[in-house]
Formats: C-alpha cells, structure tokens, sequence
C-alpha cells in the first residue's frame, strides 16, 4: 500500500501531460497500491482520489477506475493482477452498448465476450478492464478481460464534449474476447464494496473542486491586493471545500466502522452533498477571476470544463429522490449534531 498521495508527491513524480501515460508512471510507482476501502483506512484512499483530481480529472478518471478495479478484485476474489497492468472499470449499461458473455467450449471457467461497451475511459492506454456483462440466462456479470487480444478493437468513438476530453472516453467492441468471470451474478452492486466505491467517486469531485480553489488562491495572489468581492468569493470557496471535506470524513469513518453494512445511504448524501459543494466553488471561482484565466490560462481553463462534466456522473435528482426514498422508508432521519 502506498503512503499518503500528496501534491509534492505527484510533482517529484513528474507526470505526463497525457492521462494514460501519467497512469503508467503512478502504476509504476506504486501510487495505485492505496488501502482498499473498509479496512480502517478509507479515508487514506479518498485522499489519494482526490489529489490525482487536484492534479488532473481525467488523470483521476482513469485512477480511480483502475483502483476501483483493483479494489473489485480483491472483494470478489478475481483473477491476479499482472505486475504493471492498468485497468479500467467499465460498467456503464446505455441501452444502446451491451456486452454478452457466453462460455468458451472445452474451456470451463472461461467466457467469450460479444457487443460494445460505451464510455471506456483510457481504453487505448489500459492493459485489462473489468466490464460488466450479461449471462445466457440474461444476469447481470462482472467480467475481466485483457484488451491486448484478438477480439478486442479500441475505436476512436463515443466522445464529443470538450470537458474530460483527455479521459479519451470512448467505445470498445468485443468479438469473441477470452474473458473470465468475476464473482457470481448480481454481485457487482449487492456487494458492500459497491456503495463504498461510489462514495469514492465523490472524492474525485471534491479534489477536482479542490485544484480549481488552489488555482484561485494562486491566480488571486499574482495581482493587487484583492478586494472585498474578490474575498467574498475565496471565503464562499473556502466554506464550500469544508462542508464537502467534512461529509466525506464523516462517510469514509463510517464505512470503515461498518464494512458490511449497505452504505447507499451515507454515499448518496456524501455525492450530494459534494456535488453542492463542487457546483459552488466552480461558480465562485468564475466570479473571483473573471474571463481572463477562463481564456488565457490552459490549466484553470482545462479543469473548470472537466469538472461539471465529471460532476454529471451524479444523477442529480434521482439521486434526491432515491435518498428521500430511503429516509422515507427507513423512517429514521437519524439527524443530529
């Protein structure tokens, strides 16, 4: 397991520019190793998230689904992982792009994989994936899948959005790929970990909202002494990232006190309550600096289009209504200070 991932760690690193290539880099130095979640250490793992966010969202796009994968493996005790393998976690299910997983006959445990898989981030600079599938008997499956092989063709497809232009989220299509499954059917979203990981995603948010206010701060010292507007705003994104920080310090100690427990509650409000707090800094951040890093400044402008495009792997209100449903349901708000 690696230590904590720093900012000073990520620039003694030197990463590459290109998202793919920095996931190389990070793999290679064992920067992908991070406690997996549930272990007591969970928020050592959303921390690492979130400063590969700070750093670069589509460099965190693809971190994050190879650490999820990594994570997976281990939960639903999958196949080894390759030393220097990268991979992605594709499960995604447009009605549109799905993937079929038949047995390989003469070859029992092995599968072969048919159909297209959408928004396959990095897929051309990752090794193996695992994807989500669908059985003979029409089950929902996990799969894991090299994409150095015959059968696997990476296109150039499936993305036009300005914002996380760099994840090269695209389409990948399966002709009669060698896979093997992972877990039983069904296991990918009954198992804990399911819910665990997608309160991980809400540290990506919030350390994609966290390098946008560094660039502020920075960007704000560069001139004259700023005036009280330009205040107002640091203080609203100053409030923004510690009402966010505290809501995931908060999820991640409960998941490592629960580790068996379903955690959709504690991570739809973490996403929520980040998604807010991400949306505010961004409009803040605006306001501070005005158009001229938006249009002089590659960086700042770069990560203020990625991050509401990475923000929109929230289902915004559907996710207030499946929330209000548990609470609902549950009858126990269990609101207290």
């Amino acid at each position: 397991m690696t230590e904590d991932l720093s900012s000073d760690t990520l620039e003694r690193l030197r990463l590459p520019a290109d998202p793919a290539a920095a996931l190389t880099r990070l793999v290679e130095a064992g920067a992908d190793r991070v406690p997996w979640p549930a272990q007591g250490r969970t928020l050592m793992r959303w921390r690492a998230l979130a400063e590969v966010a700070a750093h670069d969202l589509s460099l965190a796009k693809l971190y994050e689904g190879h650490t999820d994968a990594l994570a997976i493996l281990a939960e639903l005790h999958g196949p080894a992982v390759p030393p220097g393998s990268r991979w992605g976690t594709w499960c995604a299910e447009p009605p549109a792009a799905r993937v079929a997983m038949r047995p390989e006959e003469g070859c029992p445990g092995a599968m072969r994989l048919d159909g297209r898989k959408a928004w396959c981030s990095g897929a051309a600079g990752l090794t193996h994936a695992i994807v989500s599938v669908h059985d003979e008997e029409g089950r929902a499956c996990l799969a894991a899948v090299s994409l150095r092989q015959p059968g696997v063709r990476v296109s150039d497809e499936g993305w036009e959005a300005v914002g996380m232009a760099a994840s090269a989220s695209v389409d990948v299509h399966f002709d009669h790929a060698l896979a093997v499954p992972i877990g039983k059917p069904g296991d990918y979203v009954s198992r804990p970990g399911f819910w665990q990981g997608g309160a991980g995603i809400a540290a990506c948010w919030w350390g994609g909202a966290l390098g946008i206010s560094r660039q502020v701060l920075a960007l704000a010292a560069q001139g004259a002494k700023p005036d009280a507007h330009r205040l107002a705003h640091l203080g609203a994104i100053d409030a923004a990232l510690a009402g966010g920080a505290a809501v995931l310090q908060q999820a991640a100690h409960w998941i490592d006190t629960h580790p068996a427990d379903d955690a959709r509650r504690v991570a739809l409000n973490a996403r929520l309550v980040v998604e807010q707090s991400a949306e505010t800094v961004l409009r803040h951040a605006g306001r501070a600096l005005g158009a001229a890093p938006l249009c002089r400044d590659a960086r700042f402008a770069r990560a203020m289009a990625d991050l509401p495009v990475y923000l929109r792997q929230s289902h915004a209100e559907r996710d207030l209504a499946a929330l209000g449903q548990i609470v609902f349901d549950q009858r126990s708000a269990a609101w207290a200070l």
